[in-house]
């Protein structure tokens, strides 16, 4: 007996969340005894190897910093990486594991990808089965989604110690952050998780491509050479094609799992494959598809716990995690209600749109089978609200509003669970706007977490809060306007538009994922898109240390008749309402130019035809 569409996904929406809360307190629990404190019996095996680090490399595990040397640690360390990942690129024709002996990755092509991976974004212009060698993915890509991933996490490890502390002049060491966040946390979990990924059928292996032969041959066209291997033009100067046949197919190979574990771990995104997530060689299974989701979410979810855990009051990580899962859920539904619905652009054609036994019914365009409609549009709304960017469907193929669902959830900041670490410190952000605007209402000096929010810290808001929509509204502006960035759409009109919007929307909030119908891959975008992701990481870190400093030097205000509780359902509804009218807002004008006119169209045509 067959269920409902509906019914699938709330199940698979049950499972999943009841799955990510029974983890995340323990796992939370976890991290602040392993990264705070450092003395956890379960990290007794890493400490030889931490203590070992710090000898090489000449850290005082016992030296804490200020923010601004904290701040400083941070950029010069990820400046480092840039440099680092532009090079092993460039440099990839000539060094080893390269069996398909690929080239030096051009220019500016390079710098997008260095900036990205070092972002926590993951954007990707290029197709990586046929463009990175092993030695490229394994040694640059899959080494900056651990350090990128746990940067985020030192972040708002920092952020919290200034909620935490009182009278204290630091906020931890950037360095002992960074390696305890990577032994104790990253390391172990993607271990477990590339281990079950390759009992699902995802690859790991370092050998070169295979050729196979089809069961049934593909015929197909391809453009005519002569025997120079010139393209040949016919009369009107068009390229002359000509019918071809082949019964080949060459699979791409390579170590999949250990990167695809990091990448859904750290929130990283991207993909090993062009076809990412829906490659069967990185998510193979239904299970596998699971698994993955969860891994999106499991950090992020459990730095809620863990900053209950670190300012002593277990309510207040559950008050903000209690106001990204209803975020969360309203998405989730939008997206599966408009993905399940008839695509009007197809009345009259004899196609049947209701869901029974033999298919799914609703908009399957750039969906896997495998999957279906409730594990995709599931997917796509987890891996928007985090900043992780993998994808198992085509959001090109998604409906004007199923569309605009995931492109909504990264222009509220990635703070629906968001990146590991990124999306907590943003969350926490808002949570100090939320207090300040009560405050306002009723005429009192707003009170986080016993610490007062004045002037110093309300300006560094405004400028982490007012960043990414900067950088996405002008680049978008600027790609719209010029002619290099209008050479990229294929697709005119308003779903151009989205796909344009959408990219800085994703590149801006660190997200990666794209749309699917833009030619990035140029210098023009290569190079704005490089901007939007650097600025749209750093503009924002910098004001949050420069917060968590503020905030650790201020005593704490002991709890008064006047203070307004932040662990309830009535701050958990402001803090919804403060993501909303800020995050959503400001995009109204340009969601209206993209999406929603999108949306509108199909209805339009219907009335004119009539």
């Amino acid at each position: 007996m067959s269920t409902s569409p509906f019914s699938e996904f709330a199940g698979l929406l049950v499972l999943f969340l009841a799955i990510l809360f029974v983890v995340g307190p323990f796992l939370g629990r976890y991290m602040r005894c392993a990264v705070e404190e450092g003395n956890y019996r379960l990290t007794a095996w890493g400490r030889p190897f931490e203590r070992g680090l710090y000898r090489l490399s000449g850290v005082r595990a016992d030296a804490e910093m200020n923010w601004k040397q904290y701040a400083v640690a941070v950029i010069v360390f990820n400046v480092i990486g840039v440099v680092a990942v532009y090079a092993i690129q460039r440099l990839q024709g000539v060094l080893p594991l390269n069996p398909q002996g690929f080239g030096a990755v051009s220019p500016d092509s390079s710098f997008n990808t260095a900036i990205s991976f070092v972002a926590n974004t993951n954007w990707q212009g290029y197709a990586g089965e046929s463009t990175m060698s092993y030695l490229t993915q394994m040694l640059a890509l899959t080494v900056q989604n651990f350090v990128s991933a746990a940067t985020g996490i030192a972040v708002v490890f920092a952020l919290i110690r200034g909620f935490a502390r009182h009278g204290a002049r630091t906020i931890g060491n950037f360095w002992v952050d960074l390696t305890r966040t990577t032994l104790y946390v990253l390391l172990p979990l993607s271990v477990v998780l590339a281990v079950a990924l390759v009992g699902q059928g995802v690859i790991q292996n370092f050998d070169s491509y295979k050729e196979v032969h089809l069961v049934t041959a593909v015929e197909y066209t391809q453009p005519k050479v002569d025997a120079a291997g010139q393209p040949v033009l016919d009369a009107g100067g068009k390229p002359v094609t000509e019918a071809a046949k082949t019964d080949r197919q060459t699979l791409a190979m390579g170590p999949v799992a250990s990167q695809e574990a990091i990448k859904m771990l750290g929130t990283n995104g991207g993909g090993f494959f062009n076809a990412n997530s829906a490659h069967p060689y990185e998510n193979p299974t239904p299970f596998s598809n699971l698994l993955e989701m969860l891994a999106i979410f499991l950090i992020p979810a459990a730095l809620c716990f863990t900053f209950g855990e670190m300012v002593r009051d277990r309510r207040q990580g559950v008050a903000v995690i209690a106001s990204m899962t209803v975020i969360f859920v309203v998405m989730a539904v939008a997206a599966m209600v408009s993905e399940q619905q008839f695509n009007a652009a197809l009345a009259g054609l004899p196609i049947d749109h209701v869901a029974s036994a033999l298919q799914a019914g609703g908009n399957m365009e750039g969906k896997e089978v495998r999957f279906g409609i409730s594990a995709s549009a599931l997917f796509a709304t987890i891996t928007t609200a985090a900043s992780c960017g993998a994808v198992n469907a085509m959001h090109d193929s998604f409906t004007a509003i199923g569309g605009l669902v995931p492109m909504l959830l990264m222009q509220l900041g990635e703070v629906v669970f968001g990146g590991v670490g990124s999306g907590l410190y943003g969350m926490l952000v808002y949570a100090v706007l939320a207090v300040f605007i009560a405050g306002l209402m009723i005429g009192r000096t707003p009170e986080y977490l016993g610490k007062k929010i004045e002037a110093y810290e309300m300006k560094m808001t405004a400028v982490a809060i007012l960043v990414t929509p900067l950088l996405v509204l002008v680049g978008t502006a600027i790609a719209i306007m010029v002619e290099p960035g209008r050479a990229g759409v294929f697709n005119p009109g308003t779903h151009g538009f989205s796909e344009v919007l959408y990219a800085l929307s994703s590149a801006a909030n660190n997200n990666g994922s794209a749309f699917a119908g833009l030619s990035a891959n140029t210098p023009f975008y290569n190079v704005l898109l490089a901007a939007a992701m650097w600025f749209g990481r750093f503009w924002i870190i910098v004001p949050v240390l420069a917060m968590a400093g503020s905030l650790a030097a201020k005593r704490r205000t002991p709890v008064s008749a006047g203070t307004m509780p932040t662990h309830g359902p009535l701050f958990v509804t402001l803090l919804v309402g403060s993501v909303l009218l800020v995050g959503a807002l400001t995009y109204v004008p340009a969601l209206a130019l993209g999406p929603v006119a999108e949306q509108l169209q199909p209805a339009a045509v219907t009335a004119a035809a009539k």
